[in-house]
């Protein structure tokens, strides 16, 4: 992936005027706390990826788009997800 000319190769700094430094900033900002904002509001997403996680270190998958794929792509992933929020809830 690196290294396979997928554009800027080289960041640099200086090409930025300091007025779009600073507006590079606050989008920065303003995007964190939107995202934050998003995930705080879908624990839903947490379970999701903390679930996949688990099983790729449990289960070690030779190719891990594949098994991404299947993962995401289970009919009864979100009875399965439901269930751990469930779980979660019941543990608090």
């Amino acid at each position: 992936m690196a290294g396979e000319g997928g554009g800027s190769e080289q960041l640099d700094p200086g090409a930025l005027s300091a007025e779009q430094r600073e507006k590079l900033r606050q989008f920065k900002i303003k995007t964190r706390i939107e995202n934050e904002k998003y995930l705080r509001s879908h624990p839903e997403v947490e379970v999701l990826l903390s679930e996949f996680l688990r099983d790729v270190c449990l289960k070690r998958p030779a190719d891990i788009r594949e098994f991404a794929a299947g993962h995401f792509t289970n009919p009864d992933l979100p009875v399965l997800i439901g269930a751990k929020m469930q779980e979660n809830r019941d543990k608090d």
